[in-house]
């Protein structure tokens, strides 16, 4: 009976899918036992959920692959700079991560850890990514300065230990760190206003909307915090009258620009 229920165990633990407590006792003869049930001797099994590993058929570029099954996965809590592709530039920086995903990729078999969003809105597979050795690319990536953290909630599994990997880079200036292009300008004087920035500004007053609210640099530049984003900061008043530096992708609308921002760790409050 112990193991046939042992088998059983086995196969629902490899599987990632354990529905119950399990128990393990030793009778008086030695033997060791297994059952779902307790009694008076039984202690629960610490139970670590097996793996389903996948071969990576296609690098994209350092933040995006293709498995061999042909699913497209898209590295959680991370962004890497462009490559060359249809309707889009590369940016400084994009082939360097590639190539150094590719090689950490060649010949590796890999595991997926997803979070609470399991897809994004281009069917590609959302999720946390480990050689068969367990190491962390998405964090390996940030760690060599070769991508910056993309924090989008509710998909917050490893955010601490990613903001971490980033202070220490930026603060080594390695990587994008060390690239003029990502170097971080006050909103008045960007060289331009395309794609992923570091603008720094006072916050001069907070403005509230039904959907969003605003930190007000000027009135044409500002960040935006959308109110379903609202729950993962302290209380936005802290940040009148603060000089800080916003970091995510510009968008213009009717009143100039703004600058979203979905979690704190993109938000740095900057010394006099």
């Amino acid at each position: 009976m112990t193991k046939h229920f042992w088998l059983s165990l086995f196969a629902f633990c490899f599987s990632g899918s354990v529905v119950a407590e399990v128990y393990q006792w030793v009778d008086e003869h030695g033997g060791r036992h297994y059952s779902d049930r307790p009694n008076q001797q039984a202690e629960i099994v610490e139970i670590h959920p097996g793996y389903t590993f996948y071969r990576v058929k296609y690098v994209f570029d350092g933040d995006t692959i293709l498995l061999e099954n042909g699913q497209k996965i898209r590295f959680l809590g991370i962004n890497t700079p462009e490559v060359e592709g249809r309707n889009k530039h590369e940016e400084p920086g994009g082939e360097d991560a590639k190539r150094w995903l590719a090689k950490r990729l060649g010949g590796q078999k890999i595991r997926l850890e997803t979070d609470v969003e399991k897809k994004d809105k281009y069917d590609r597979l959302l999720a946390h990514v480990f050689t068969g050795s367990g190491r962390h690319l998405n964090l390996e990536l940030v760690e060599n300065g070769l991508a910056t953290v993309n924090i989008y909630p509710p998909n917050l599994r490893y955010t601490k230990a990613l903001l971490q990997a980033e202070e220490r880079a930026e603060r080594a200036g390695i990587g994008l760190w060390s690239n003029p292009y990502y170097a971080r300008y006050p909103f008045k004087a960007l060289p331009n206003r395309k794609g992923w920035k570091r603008v720094v500004g006072t916050i001069k007053r907070i403005k509230r909307t039904r959907k969003n609210n605003y930190l007000i640099f000027s009135d044409d530049f500002s960040i935006k915090i959308a109110k379903q984003d609202q729950q993962y900061f302290s209380d936005l008043t802290t940040y009148r009258g603060k000089r800080v530096e916003a970091r995510g992708w510009l968008s213009k609308s009717r009143n100039g620009y703004t600058i979203r921002v979905r979690h704190p760790g993109h938000i740095k409050f900057i010394e006099e």
